[in-house]
């Protein structure tokens, strides 16, 4: 998941990561821009370096997350290849390590989505992958081809040897079937150029791109014909008859008498203004609407939120995510979805019956496991990224 910066895209992939941890599925939600974002999002404490459960989803599902950390990552790679083990802790004192992912950032970049491929490939005693689905919080659409497109970040490093075949092992998880790119964005003119310049850049390095998720999405508060009115600069007597209207209706409805200077008449103006502004924005988010139809990929709409992002939201959003990315139910980018079996408040309770979530790392880490279905999940059987159905996230 990217996006430009202030889209919300951390949000939106803890939010897609609780959409897919429904029916008993089990999800891994990995940051790797040392902001916690994600502990603060789930309301828990700074997460380790080491995968922990924060949060359950309907259906016995579960969200483990990761916070990986550039520096810990290097020493796994330095034991796992070289044996250093307590030489390589010495190194990490000496600031060798922070030296060595500074001065080459392409390494870091290995290591960061080296671990995350390897939570992908990762299978249990059965044979079966642990994780249903990966959701990787991935660097800003700036940055996301360079970071992802290791081979070429490498190239000029490391022809042979250890780092040259994670960064081969890597690409092959990131270019394969599994593997979807999903771009955050709102409906402004900045963020929507970032994305398809971001959508340009992947296909580019033949990265693949999943879906463009419109987050913060705004209602429109009048029809069409009321949108026009409040949209044109029209003469003076076309507005004087407005503010007429305007004024009688509110007097009709209860707000003071219409006459000048009284509570009614008052109100006009700033209303008309109010409307004036409502109705440019729209036609605004129309035109970035149309130019994110021109890219030709999946576009998911999310509500804005107005009270913020809470817990509770979280799994709104979700709920939100999992009915548009049913096939055949999905609608077209503003209409409205199908219903699914959860609203966003159910879909909360189904996975908190007592009404609390876990409010500490602690807790969650003690919550109850869910229980064992006979039978692997249909998303693990098509592999660790999750089901591939048309139209799926």
């Amino acid at each position: 998941m990217t996006g430009k910066g202030g889209t919300g895209k951390t949000t939106v992939a803890a939010s897609l990561a609780l959409a897919l941890a429904a029916e008993g599925r089990r999800v891994l939600l990995v940051e790797v821009e040392e902001r916690q974002g994600i502990a603060q999002l789930f309301e828990t404490e700074a997460l380790p370096y080491e995968e922990r459960r924060i949060a359950s989803a309907s259906g016995g599902g579960e969200v483990n997350a990761l916070a990986i950390d550039a520096e810990l990552a290097m020493l796994d790679y330095l034991e796992m290849f070289y044996k250093l083990g307590r030489a390589g802790r010495a190194l990490r004192k000496l600031g060798a390590i922070d030296f060595a992912t500074t001065v080459a950032p392409g390494i870091r970049d290995v290591l960061l989505t080296g671990k995350v491929c390897e939570a992908v490939r990762r299978k249990d005693k059965a044979g079966w992958p642990v994780y249903d689905a990966v959701v990787l919080d991935a660097p800003p659409t700036g940055r996301i081809t360079r970071f992802l497109n290791v081979n070429d970040e490498v190239a000029g490093l490391a022809r042979m040897g250890p780092i040259h075949n994670q960064a081969q092992a890597v690409m092959r998880v990131l270019k394969s079937p599994q593997t979807a790119i999903h771009l955050v964005t709102l409906l402004e003119e900045m963020p929507v150029q970032e994305t398809m310049d971001g959508v340009a850049e992947l296909r580019a390095a033949g990265l693949p791109v999943g879906a463009v998720i419109v987050n913060m999405v705004r209602p429109v508060l009048l029809g069409d014909a009321d949108l026009a009115r409040a949209a044109e600069d029209s003469g003076a007597v076309a507005a004087g008859k407005r503010r007429t209207a305007v004024a009688k209706a509110l007097s009709q409805a209860g707000l003071g008498g219409a006459r000048r200077g009284g509570v009614a008449e008052r109100l006009v103006d700033p209303l008309l203004a109010q409307a004036h502004e409502h109705a440019q924005r729209v036609v605004l988010e129309r035109e970035q609407r149309a130019a994110i139809a021109g890219l030709g990929l999946p576009v998911r709409e999310l509500e804005l939120l107005g009270d913020g992002v809470d817990l509770g939201g979280l799994y709104r959003l979700a709920d939100s995510l999992r009915k548009q990315a049913v096939p055949g139910g999905t609608q077209a980018a503003g209409g409205d979805a199908a219903q699914g079996p959860y609203d966003g408040e159910d879909l909360y309770e189904a996975a908190y019956p007592d009404g609390a979530g876990p409010d500490t790392a602690d807790e969650a880490a003690e919550a109850p496991e869910a229980p064992e279905a006979p039978e692997a999940p249909e998303a693990a059987q098509e592999g660790a990224a999750g089901p591939a159905a048309d139209g799926d996230l």
